[in-house]
């Protein structure tokens, strides 16, 4: 774990939590997508248990969007040692803008890891950092070998696995004796990155000022001041990704909740505190919500504090601020995957 020997020195982690939440309206609008419970727990405070059990001490997290709602589901769930700063920005700054505010926290080690705030993530981030250091890279972009890199776009890299290419758009680097580099391996960007400190610097707008890290400030500056950009891509076995950017991905987030070695392993490892039984049969419940008896839910998720009427029937959706959302284009896995009976009928 980091922080074990002076080659896994302490690394300062950031969590990007100011975005919007756009896509997932209108769930967001009771809460941050951060803040959003799977199986009974905060998506952000899986990913500080994530950080910790690698050695991680001081976590920073910029708000913006519905800020009180991610302060209150860490202040109520986060390892007790983690030292957490907060950031909230007046008008949304980018994943750019919100990375230069928070520099001077970052360059407090040698080394950072920078992280989005909206999904489920596992990966060995001890074995990350090393590979990172080893490179000499400034800057390593944590990539995964997945098929749904045609949908959320991928990155490109040559043989010495330098990004070549992100999304759409060409690197214009140095080219070295071989000629221009040629791609070689592609993968989906898992929004985890680590920053050399000396690499902080050289923002492309004055502070305060929105603008985007991969795009706007680290592409550009491969070829103008030689900055080494690269990556590692992660096989499925060694890594975890789920986006919770939407609210098909979230419903199925909860539904079938993914295996996090790093958290324990099984949802029953890392889970909160949710109606015992309800996953099997389709449905996820929080443990301080209301149901009568005659309630029926179909692949369901009901927050806490929600009072649910006599009779209500769910089917594909969300019960949170006192109604229920449906959930377009959620995933149907078969009936034989999923151990247990559904019940329910459409609402």
């Amino acid at each position: 774990m980091m922080g074990q020997s002076e080659n896994a020195a302490p690394i300062r982690a950031m969590i990007l939590a100011a975005g919007l939440g756009t896509r997932m309206r209108p769930l967001t609008n009771y809460r941050a997508k951060p803040a959003l419970p799977v199986c009974g727990r905060p998506v952000i405070s899986l990913l500080l248990e994530l950080l910790a059990a690698h050695g991680v001490r001081e976590v920073l997290i910029n708000l913006h969007h519905q800020p009180d709602s991610i302060r209150e589901a860490v202040e109520a769930d986060h390892p007790e040692f983690l030292s957490i700063e907060w950031s909230e920005e007046p008008s949304p700054l980018g994943t750019g803008g919100g990375i230069e505010r928070a520099a001077e926290f970052l360059r407090g080690t040698a080394d950072c890891l920078v992280m989005a705030g909206d999904m489920l993530l596992d990966c060995d981030l001890t074995d990350l950092l090393t590979r990172h250091r080893t490179s000499g890279r400034d800057v390593t972009l944590i990539l995964r070998d997945d098929i749904r890199g045609e949908h959320f776009g991928t990155v490109g890299l040559d043989a010495a696995q330098r990004v070549t290419r992100i999304g759409k758009r060409i690197l214009d680097e140095p080219k070295d004796e071989s000629g221009a580099a040629e791609e070689v391996s592609r993968g989906l960007f898992t929004s985890l990155r680590f920053f050399r400190r000396d690499a902080l610097d050289d923002f492309p707008s004055p502070e305060g000022e929105a603008f985007e890290d991969l795009r706007d400030w680290l592409a550009p500056r491969v070829a103008s001041d030689g900055l080494t950009l690269g990556a590692e891509i992660l096989s499925e076995s060694e890594s975890v990704w789920e986006p919770v950017g939407t609210p098909a991905e979230y419903l199925e987030a909860n539904l079938a909740p993914p295996h996090l070695p790093s958290l324990g392993g099984s949802v029953t490892a890392w889970g909160g505190e949710v109606t015992p039984g309800g996953l099997a049969a389709g449905y996820v419940v929080a443990g301080a919500a209301s149901l009568p008896g005659d309630v029926e839910l179909e692949r369901c998720v009901v927050w806490d504090g929600e009072k649910l009427p006599a009779g209500f029937r769910g089917i594909d959706g969300v019960y949170a601020g006192g109604a229920f959302h449906a959930c377009p284009g959620a995933i149907r896995k078969p009936e034989s995957s999923r151990s247990g009976s559904v019940i329910g009928s459409a609402q």
